[in-house]
Order: structure tokens, then C-alpha cells, then sequence
């Protein structure tokens, strides 16, 4: 199991601190907790992940050079061809950052719909379906995971905080435990 911290603002260090796996940078200008500053050094062995909607490959080739991005978080309506060709474009550029693909997850979600993306990315992540892309502070019923119908190791989100700590053991011991959980 893995911890990821998501949103970062201007408390990166003493966040970083608290030895996540994961630290989330938001890069999509609408939310509140969208990120502009340069980020400080922190402890090896954190890896950085840029978070996106809807962004343009070239903007994120430039926040990856820029902010040394470990893995790329699309929580937009980017397709299969996006991530290929945004892998194409990592590739002709030497850059190496994991793909994650982000699922807004409610009641009526179909699993079906990330057999496309098997091929395209590194690891899934499911956050619950809101107004917003991601970020919206509550969780969808983690037991529909027991549906989980792919190999693909993902991440799991929607409002998890230390009040949900008995769950996320209960979750742990599931067979269909997530490889992170921000």
C-alpha cells in the first residue's frame, strides 16, 4: 500500500514531511487548489504527479520538463488515441512518466468502459463522480471494486481521511486492494 497527497498549495515541505509515496500537483486552472509555484526539493524517493483536464500535450511536455513530473494524472475526456500519441510524444521528447488514467465513479459506472485504456496507461484511478473532475471530498462505495475486472493496478480516491481508516484495512485485505490510495 502506497499513500498519495493530492492538491498540493504552499505547505509542500511540510507535507513532503510525512514521506507519501505520491505528491499531486493540480495544473488545471479552474480549481481552487491549481498550482503555480515552483516546487520545492523534497525527499527522495516522492515521486510528483501532475494532474490535468483536458490539457493539451504540449502544455503537459512543458509542466513535465519544468516541474520533473514523475507521472501524469488525466482526469479529463482524453481517449485511447490521446494517450498514444501523448506516449509518442514522451517518447520523441526522452521523457518517462507514468500514465494514469482518472474514472469518475458513481452507482451506474461499467467497468467496460477501461478495457481501452488497458493498453495506453500505467494505472487507473477511480475517484467519485461530482460536480468537479476530481477533488470533490466524498467516496463512492468501494465494494463495487469486487467487479474490478481488469489486472491493471490502480489507485483509489474520493474524500479518504482519517476517519475512513478502518475501512481502508477492512479494503486492504480485499482481493481487489488498490496499489495507492490519496
Amino acid at each position: 500500500m502506497k499513500l498519495k497527497i493530492c492538491g498540493m498549495g504552499a505547505n509542500v515541505l511540510e507535507v513532503a514531511e510525512l514521506h507519501p509515496d505520491y505528491l499531486g500537483f493540480i495544473f488545471w486552472e479552474p480549481s481552487l487548489r491549481y498550482y503555480d509555484k515552483s516546487i520545492p526539493e523534497i525527499p527522495k524517493g516522492i515521486s510528483k504527479i501532475g494532474v490535468f483536464v483536458d490539457e493539451s500535450i504540449p502544455n503537459i511536455l512543458l509542466k513535465i520538463k519544468v516541474y520533473d513530473l514523475n507521472l501524469i494524472q488525466l482526469h479529463g475526456k482524453e481517449s485511447p488515441a490521446f494517450f498514444k500519441e501523448l506516449r509518442k510524444e514522451l517518447s520523441l521528447n526522452k521523457l518517462q512518466p507514468k500514465l494514469i488514467k482518472v474514472f469518475s465513479v458513481n452507482d451506474s459506472f461499467n467497468f467496460e468502459t477501461v478495457f481501452p485504456f488497458e493498453e495506453v496507461c500505467d494505472f487507473f484511478l477511480f475517484d467519485t463522480k461530482g460536480k468537479l473532475p476530481g477533488g470533490n471530498g466524498f467516496h463512492f462505495d468501494w465494494s463495487m471494486l469486487q467487479n474490478y475486472p481488469s489486472k491493471k493496478p490502480f489507485f483509489l480516491s474520493g474524500g479518504i481521511g482519517p476517519d475512513d481508516i478502518y475501512k481502508i484495512f477492512e479494503f486492504l485485505n480485499s482481493p481487489w486492494r488498490p496499489i495507492a490510495m490519496p
